[in-house]
């Protein structure tokens, strides 16, 4: 019996991540699809359309997004839907927790050697961070951080959430890893396959 519940767990392991990975990018791909198929059909009829134009539009959407924010003025014309829902009671705090979310994984507004080991005071344990904030960064954190103080994220395992700690800088060690790497081992407490850079 004991042997029976090992090879369900172990097949549980193999199958739940590429179930929930597949369900979450179904459910990207059908949003998408749903969302923008209406407008296909209008200009195109159903003659033309196919399944995945919508997708395939949307991807090239972000593109020329991402290519015409080089310029200024496009920049600000593109950011300007996100200023408006910051400024909106309930949406601000959602667009904003959802941008910061994105950001962070992409690595957006981070300096090199940002992802360091923190070694609080008066302890051996050493926890992996991301310094968020420097005394120099001149916002609304900034100003509560010392001269030799920066702020650190700390993620939590298995869970969306953290602590953020404001240490000195003697107590940080930079290592060689990327936000989002430093978000995947944390929340799954180490225990991921990635393989170390050569």
């Amino acid at each position: 019996m004991k042997k029976a519940i090992q090879y369900l767990l172990k097949g549980l392991a193999v199958l739940l991540p590429i179930i929930v990975t597949i369900a979450v990018v179904r459910w990207l791909l059908v949003t998408i699809e749903t969302g923008l198929r209406p407008i296909w059909v209008a200009a195109l009829g159903e003659t033309y359309y196919f399944p995945g134009l919508a997708f395939l539009s949307f991807l090239g959407l972000a593109f020329l997004i991402g290519f015409s924010a080089r310029w200024a003025l496009l920049n600000n014309l593109w950011e300007l839907p996100g200023k408006i829902m910051n400024k909106m009671p309930v949406l601000d705090t959602v667009y904003g927790t959802i941008n910061d979310v994105i950001e962070m994984m992409s690595g957006k507004n981070f300096a090199d050697e940002s992802v360091v080991l923190v070694t609080l005071p008066g302890g051996d344990v050493r926890l992996i961070g991301i310094v968020t904030k420097k005394s120099s960064d001149g916002d609304r954190l900034a100003q509560f951080l010392e001269d030799d103080h920066v702020a650190v994220f700390l993620p939590m395992s298995y869970n969306v959430g953290g602590y953020m700690v404001m240490v000195p800088r003697s107590c940080i060690e930079a290592i060689d890893m990327s936000p989002a790497d430093a978000l995947q081992l944390t929340i799954s407490a180490g225990l991921g396959k990635k393989q170390a850079k050569e």
